[in-house]
């Protein structure tokens, strides 16, 4: 090894030479990484020459597909985020997945619904700048009609669940109000008009048909709204409604929900079926009903007769006469049972109600059965 003195270079005294003219000298390590790096670059320097040699006309069109290429990403995310969310639009031409929804028949029986509604539907007093007013009713069709969970809307729409329950109970109140502007009872010359051939025959002053609906609620809390709730014909916890219809199947009458402990009588009693102010009825009307709801006495100050299938009071059999009559009852009362059949199609009525939308249960079940006005008649004209 050298060693240095001072400014001078000297071998120590044992030094051997080792390099020699004959033998090839070896080569840094560092040296021949940067060699490599050269090689490297000038291969890909090469290539780059190749490029910027070629066909001038050909790289400038190959350069402006890529400036397109942006844009139509941008275009396409935008379509893509308008399938991945669920949208009345994407149904348009889907009616089977509208009805199944919604309970209408395709797309433009929504829309007929919607502009119904009036155009307070852009008015609503609250923010969701993520859906449309369209979008938000679908939302709450869907709620009523399939009666989803909250956090599955939420998913389906792209939205927290508490926009969900906003919207929800916002379109629940919104309908609720809209739709009890229009005048369901029918005048007296309306309902003889529409009312089925058969009907007219048999009994042709029949105003309304009478029947009382349960809806089963999440058992509350409280012992007193356990026993309110009870049904001793559901045996569970309801909540009760009398609906009416005509000859025809409109429904032309819902009342306010009661507990289901609450009597057919009970109910009648508080509705405006009795308020003479209103003049619901004319004289010489009549009441079709189940045999459970007598309220003849409650009518007879209006003159109005309430048919009801024959009682036995006491006898064991019934009069020929008289059965003949309460088979002719029977088969047509049946169309409010098929009536509000229509309206259970809404699973909202048929599955429990929580207890955080038991108070709007009313407006619920009034919603529903509104609806089925706006859908296809179930009663045959000849019925």
């Amino acid at each position: 090894m050298p060693f240095f003195l001072g400014s001078r270079k000297r071998l120590l005294p044992d030094a051997v030479p080792s390099l020699f003219l004959f033998r090839e000298s070896s080569t840094p390590r560092s040296s021949k990484y940067s060699r490599r790096d050269d090689v490297d670059l000038s291969v890909v320097n090469n290539v780059q020459l190749e490029v910027e040699v070629g066909n001038e006309a050909e790289v400038k069109e190959k350069s402006d597909d890529l400036d397109g290429i942006e844009p139509m990403q941008q275009e396409m995310g935008v379509h893509c985020t308008l399938l991945g969310r669920f949208s009345i639009e994407n149904l348009e031409n889907d009616p089977k997945r509208v009805q199944y929804y919604t309970s209408f028949s395709d797309y433009e029986h929504f829309m007929l619904f919607f502009n119904c509604l009036g155009p307070a539907v852009n008015e609503l007093n609250y923010q969701c700048l993520s859906l449309t007013p369209k979008d938000q009713l679908f939302m709450c069709l869907m709620k009523l009609r399939q009666n989803k969970e909250d956090l599955e809307l939420s998913f389906l729409f792209e939205v927290s669940e508490s926009t969900v329950s906003k919207i929800v109970i916002t379109w629940i109140n919104f309908m609720y109000f809209q739709l009890k502007e229009i005048n369901i009872w029918p005048s007296r010359d309306i309902v003889t008009d529409y009312m089925p051939d058969d009907f007219k025959y048999k009994f042709a002053t029949t105003r309304v048909i009478l029947d009382a609906t349960e809806t089963p609620i999440q058992k509350p809390s409280h012992v007193d709204a356990q026993s309110v709730t009870w049904s001793s014909y559901k045996h569970k916890n309801t909540i009760k409604t009398m609906i009416g219809c005509t000859p025809r199947g409109t429904v032309s009458y819902v009342s306010d929900a009661y507990g289901g402990s609450a009597s057919d009588r009970q109910i009648i009693e508080k509705s405006e079926l009795l308020q003479l102010n209103l003049n619901l009825f004319e004289q010489k009307d009549s009441i079709m009903a189940d045999r459970g709801i007598m309220v003849q006495d409650l009518f007879a100050a209006q003159d109005v007769k309430v048919n009801t299938p024959t009682m036995l009071k006491g006898k064991s059999q019934l009069e020929p006469e008289e059965v003949v009559r309460d088979r002719r009852v029977a088969s047509k009362r049946i169309h409010i049972e098929r009536v509000i059949g229509l309206a259970k199609t809404f699973k909202i009525l048929k599955n429990e109600l929580p207890s955080g939308k038991l108070i709007l249960g009313s407006r619920i079940i009034f919603v529903c059965f509104s609806i089925a006005n706006f859908r296809k008649c179930i009663v045959n004209e000849n019925a």
